[in-house]
């Protein structure tokens, strides 16, 4: 397979970074060291720059590499080098780095030198024959943007034959922020894939204009200008998708304003100022992105000190040097581009890629799709693709509560889930809002619902032997998570995560009130997904049983290996204690040895050995000591703790141990229906994780209800 992977584009303007985002994410699915090269980049803007896309990369995705060695020239420096006749060298030293690289990683990923106006041929020609140097395949990005389906495919066999000529093997082509309908796309890709010359027949797909990829950012427009930013730093994310220059009387302009638009106006002109910020307070007015004063004029005093006694500026305001006409000519100028930390743009990309490219024909082509060690990074990004192959319907009751919002942006960006959030609609779209987030979830107010008497009245049955009278299971209903229990338990939703605010027992308890443990399962327990640094175990239960009893912890240790299968963990279970085999004694030690046999008799093909300490069942050489010839000893990936004290302080113990330790949990298994709980310190990855997890889970038990 190969052991790197070109990605090139003919011109600029190709949304080329996007793209190789979402390859370095396929690659970390699959591939334990990845490492990124940029053989030739942009000369810095000042000397201290580090270039746009590898700081993206690295930053996004964690990479361990030292920025030196991630690139070998300036495009400058290239041009000298080879006006100057010396482009063997240029090219050796260029292998030299990469060879570099590649000796200290699995895979490397390159990515080709940017387009300057003057000088697409000469770049064009330049990436070409890196490609050709450093041996892989090529994947080509293409700019279809404002382009009929028979220019795309003039312009994209061209570029191909271009590159064949040189003897590069193009294995994909991507077309990327392309307006076609679906009969161009299929036309195209049809064109492209049966052309001749080509070994293996070429893989292309399309992949359409997001307006949200498109736009420039408040954060863009600041960069771009060079602009002070007067008041909302906080609100740079802000979306831009319209310019409006303000030279009439306020009361008229206003009638001009649009969504997401950026007010341009001199800096003395505060009646437009404050008419525009007012407008963010109104529910009449479409929303703005921002000010941008023009002239280098400063507010007046008054109008500053009006502005600092507000709590909150809702927008950003912004200041530049250059009259209005000049900054007009440099906003329609203006280089967007993804930044690090822009999760809204990242994610929209990540998602595009997973939705319009076959990753795995990729793959296919370049890689082994069977790693043989999974690092956290690996199974993280397959849990994502696990969940979004098929889509299940996650509520989240506390959809009021900023960090469950903006996890619902990820999880809606990446197609992980069809999302409902329960709450006031009104507060949630004003911090969706005020949070500079652009999505539109799915949400009900339980008291205001349709569903609202029907699930009171359902509640009040299921829980008859309490007597409740309807205004009490009205009450109880009209909590978030009760209602959020009840839309899983009705089949209105397939799964259920909270806790970011709420106690672990106020999340779990309606579950155990009403969806109940499925059949043959007498016990609802927890695991954690331990992501060490070479692999992925699974504890339990580490989270809600005290102190099982030996039959209990023998259904335990069956639910884990069942619910470690689900994640793709090939269940071999250690049942824990402080003996190995019949070397110790005592009442702990018993209960190990009974559930053991309880497990072994209601799971007879089960791979389960015990009782075990953990170095035994961990450790191949010491199990060769202590327990030879065991198929479990020295291999486990499923650990049952006896009781609660010794699994959750050693999932803590392990997991603070390396930083490269990633601990997913706890996940509940036993339920009739998937029900999850968020630690109230939880962050936006253990949310989205939680969420996924859920969806995998909802999708086996689809399965099992053979749906």
């Amino acid at each position: 397979m190969a052991k790197n992977l070109y990605i090139t584009a003919p011109e600029a303007g190709s949304g080329k970074s996007a793209i190789v985002l979402g390859m370095t994410q396929l690659l970390l699915k699959n591939i334990r060291k990845v490492a990124f090269f940029r053989p030739i980049i942009p000369d810095p803007v000042r000397p201290e720059a580090r270039d746009h896309n590898i700081k993206l990369i690295m930053t996004h995705f964690g990479l361990d590499i030292h920025y030196e060695d991630t690139f070998a020239a300036t495009l400058s420096q290239a041009r000298e080098l080879i006006l100057g006749g010396n482009r063997a060298l240029l090219l050796d030293g260029i292998l030299d780095k990469y060879k570099q690289l590649e000796a200290r990683h699995d895979f490397v990923l390159c990515e080709g030198a940017d387009f300057e106006p003057t000088d697409a041929p000469f770049v064009f020609d330049l990436n070409a024959d890196i490609a050709a140097n450093l041996g892989g395949p090529v994947l080509m990005v293409v700019n279809a943007r404002k382009r009929c389906a028979a220019d795309l495919i003039a312009a994209t066999q061209t570029s191909l034959d271009s590159l064949e000529n040189k003897g590069l093997n193009v294995i994909a082509c991507i077309l990327n922020r392309a307006l076609l309908t679906e009969e161009e796309g299929k036309t195209v890709t049809r064109a492209l894939t049966v052309r001749s010359g080509a070994s293996d027949p070429l893989l292309a797909f399309i992949i359409p204009e997001d307006p949200v990829l498109g736009c420039p950012t408040m954060g863009d427009v600041k960069d771009g200008l060079n602009a002070k930013v007067l008041y909302g730093h906080s609100f740079l994310n802000f979306l831009v998708r319209d310019y409006i220059v303000a030279a009439m009387q306020v009361g008229n302009f206003l009638d001009y304003l649009t969504q997401d638009s950026v007010i341009i106006t001199p800096g003395d002109r505060s009646d437009i100022i404050l008419g525009s910020l007012g407008t963010r307070y109104s529910s009449t007015f479409p929303d703005i992105a921002g000010i941008l004063l023009t002239g280098g004029l400063d507010l007046p005093p008054s109008i500053h000190r009006l502005i600092q006694g507000w709590r909150m500026v809702p927008v950003p305001m912004l200041s530049v040097e250059e009259n209005t006409i000049k900054t007009l000519q440099m906003l329609h100028t203006l280089r967007i581009s993804l930044k690090p930390g822009d999760s809204r743009k990242i994610n929209t990309a990540l998602g595009l890629f997973d939705a319009y490219v076959d990753t795995r024909a990729i793959a296919r082509r370049i890689i082994d799709l069977k790693p043989t060690r999974i690092t956290p990074k690996m199974f993280e990004f397959n849990l994502i693709e696990r969940a979004a192959s098929r889509k299940m319907h996650i509520v989240l009751p506390e959809g009021e509560e900023e960090r469950i919002l903006h996890a619902a942006d990820v999880l809606m960006r990446r197609n992980v889930a069809e999302i409902t959030l329960l709450g006031n609609p009104t507060v949630i779209a004003e911090k969706i809002t005020r949070l500079g987030l652009h999505f539109q979830p799915s949400v009900i107010q339980p008291d205001a619902s349709p569903l609202f008497e029907n699930y009171a009245e359902t509640y009040r049955e299921l829980r008859k032997k309490k007597s409740l009278s309807p205004e009490q299971s009205r009450d109880i209903i009209s909590d978030p998570t009760y209602f959020g229990t009840m839309m899983v338990y009705k089949g209105h939703a397939d799964g259920m995560v909270s806790g970011s605010v709420n106690t672990t027992a106020h999340t779990i308890r309606p579950a155990f009130e009403f969806i109940k443990t499925r059949a043959g399962v007498s016990i609802v327990s927890s695991i954690f997904l331990m992501c060490l640094k070479d692999r992925v175990l699974a504890f339990g239960d580490c989270a809600v049983n005290p102190n099982p009893t030996a039959e209990e912890l023998a259904v335990i240790a069956i639910s884990s290996a069942e619910t470690a299968a689900l994640f793709g963990i090939t269940p071999k279970v250690a049942m824990l204690s402080y003996s190995s085999g019949s070397s110790g004694k005592g009442v702990a030690v018993d209960k190990v040895v009974e559930a053991t046999r309880i497990a072994r008799q209601l799971a007879p093909s089960l791979l389960l050995e015990g009782p075990l300490q953990y170095d035994a069942a961990i450790d191949p050489k010491v199990a060769q000591a202590k327990v030879p010839g065991s198929q479990v000893a020295g291999h486990a990936t499923v650990f049952i703790f006896p009781d609660l004290n010794t699994g959750n302080n050693t999932y803590k113990a392990v997991q603070r141990s390396a930083d490269d330790v990633v601990a997913i949990g706890p996940i509940l298994q036993g339920l009739n229906k998937p029900v999850n709980d968020l630690s109230r310190g939880c962050s936006l990855a253990d949310i989205v994780n939680t969420v996924a997890i859920t969806a995998v889970q909802a999708q086996g038990e689809a399965e099992r209800a053979g749906h």
